[in-house]
């Protein structure tokens, strides 16, 4: 059995990575250590080196004191409480030896080179006019990453370099670019260096955002639906995965372009299963993640990104003109959270006061109504619950949403 074990850039994760390969090789495991890198760089690795699964030691955007392990078996399949989580939940806990009768090897192997050549052939950068990102890495390893990518494409682009050396103390707090302070400083820079787009991704590079040239972060349904909508004029009749949390803008885009939208359960084991599962072409997230057939049906931070470059270059236009269309029509909360008391219990007053919504529990509840919507769904990973409102009009998109965080302030724990 071969598995590559691979590590972001916290301080903690170097010792743990020792041990995991440790624990690895006593079980009789080869492992390729891939060192320190993005999680897709894992990925990569599984995926194309044909392995039996991948180990990432990473806590995403999480602080700085948290760690863990992000793990996939063979073909890059994510796991579930169902294909395996289970039984490595059992065997941590159980008292079995699992040594090996012959410890398995290790070998240190760099996989960047490759990596980036193989993502960067899936782009064509000709047309791209002269660009100025600026690009906040978060103190993570996808920017340097990136840099190189841009090199090897030979893309005319400056880059202004934000948080870029990678650091595992996060100087500047939790490196996750959906927490306001960190979107503020993007959004500072892109218009302080007149830039003509703003690119910030996690700690561990597989999520991505994009703003616009004055700062606007552009929403994760609205970027899905450009990219949806960009990946299927090559590739047209393929089908789509989104998720519940806002959906008119990615069903519009995709069915306008030829596409077959399939609504699935939020959340990265459950997109890439689905992919995997429909063939789909494309997949995406409102967290930022999104996924790709053409990379073992993962998410991928950096081919996000190029594939959004390689939108501007198709289009020549400004990056607030190619969001203007979905952001005219499909207006949007942003995702609000709540700590409540009984998350149940806040979920049924939300029915009850409005009781004449069609009613979808694909992921949480979600409620349809004319020209507005919800969803109120409870975290994957932390202990809230989350909202989103969409409408057809700015100010009743505001109102309604004003409405639901009333109800549920109601629920809040003290």
């Amino acid at each position: 059995m071969q598995i590559a074990v691979g590590r972001d850039v916290r301080t903690s994760s170097p010792s743990l990575q020792k041990a995991v390969i440790e624990g690895l090789t006593q079980a009789g495991v080869h492992v390729i250590d891939i060192g320190m890198g993005p999680t897709e760089l894992m990925y990569f690795a599984v995926g194309s080196l044909n392995l039996d699964g991948g180990i990432q030691v990473s806590a995403s955007h999480n602080p700085g004191e948290y760690n863990g392990l992000k793990m996939v078996r063979a073909g890059v399949e994510a796991l579930s409480a169902d294909t395996g989580l289970a039984d490595i939940k059992r065997l941590a806990l159980g008292d079995q030896d699992l040594t090996a009768d012959q410890p398995g090897t290790v070998e240190a192997r760099s996989l960047e080179t490759d990596y980036i050549y193989s993502i960067t052939k899936l782009v064509d950068l000709a047309k791209l006019p002269s660009l100025k990102i600026v690009a906040n890495n978060n103190f993570g390893a996808s920017g340097p990453v990136a840099k190189k990518a841009l090199q090897n494409l030979q893309a005319p682009v400056e880059l202004v370099e934000l948080n870029f050396a990678p650091d595992g103390t996060f100087p500047k707090g939790r490196p996750d670019p959906l927490a306001p302070e960190n979107r503020a400083e993007t959004s500072m820079e892109v218009k302080k260096n007149n830039a003509d787009l703003g690119v910030a991704w996690d700690a561990d590079g597989d999520r991505c955002y994009i703003a616009d040239e004055n700062g606007e972060f552009i929403e994760g349904c609205h970027l899905t639906a450009l990219l949806a909508e960009h990946l299927l004029k090559k590739h047209h009749g393929e089908r789509v995965i989104y998720e519940p949390r806002n959906i008119w803008a990615v069903e519009a885009a995709i069915k306008q372009n030829g596409g077959v939208p399939v609504m699935n359960k939020a959340g990265h084991t459950f997109i890439k299963n689905r992919m995997k599962q429909e063939g789909a072409l494309f997949g995406g997230e409102m967290s930022g993640h999104y996924y790709y057939r053409d990379f073992f049906n993962a998410d991928n931070g950096l081919l996000t990104f190029l594939y959004f470059l390689e939108i501007i270059a198709q289009s020549g236009q400004k990056v607030s003109e190619i969001a203007k269309p979905f952001r005219d029509k499909f207006f949007v909360s942003g995702e609000i959270n709540f700590k409540v008391k009984d998350i149940q219990a806040a979920i049924d007053d939300v029915k009850k006061q409005f009781p004449d919504g069609q009613l979808d529990t694909t992921d949480g509840i979600s409620l349809s109504f004319k020209d507005w919507r919800l969803n109120l769904r409870p975290s994957n990973t932390e202990p809230l619950l989350r909202l989103n409102v969409e409408a057809l009009n700015r100010d009743d998109c505001l109102n309604r949403t004003n409405r639901l965080t009333e109800i549920l302030r109601y629920h809040t724990a003290a």
